[in-house]
């Protein structure tokens, strides 16, 4: 089985001009706490809404800021045609709960999370990676 076929291929993405508000909106609206942050079909980073509140707000940012200023840069990524189980053990190791998916040229075309897992994949790995992941 292949990333791309657990993933979440609609997924909401932010801009780098984004504000704040704006994207923690889209976020109480689609009661999600992650979104990739994409300039184009381009991967810059993440942002949840942890970030949103522990690095901005706790900082004093305006709700007007952009959300550019508070994503996590360079975050871990899969790739669509990476083999479910490697990436399962990487998410455990790491106690990862959501990744961008990439396809082979880079552009941002789903994201993987915890839930998808927990519905869409019955095999024995997937329960063991996500007690992994659940522990942190």
């Amino acid at each position: 089985m292949k990333v791309r076929d657990v993933m979440s291929k609609d997924v909401q993405v932010a801009r780098p001009g984004d504000t704040l508000q704006e994207v923690s909106g889209r976020m109480q609206a689609g009661n999600f706490g992650f979104m990739p942050v994409a300039d184009g079909d381009t991967l810059i980073g993440t942002i949840t809404d942890r970030d949103i509140v522990v690095r901005a707000i706790a900082g004093g940012a305006a709700p007007s800021s952009a959300v550019v200023e508070f994503i996590t840069r360079d975050p871990h990524v899969a790739r669509a045609d990476d083999d479910l189980k490697t990436v399962l053990d990487a998410m455990g190791s790491r106690q990862i709960r959501r990744l961008p998916v990439l396809d082979k040229n880079d552009r941002l075309v789903g994201v993987v999370s915890l839930g998808d897992l927990s519905t869409r994949v019955k095999e024995k790995y997937a329960g063991e990676a996500l007690e992994d992941i659940s522990r942190g």
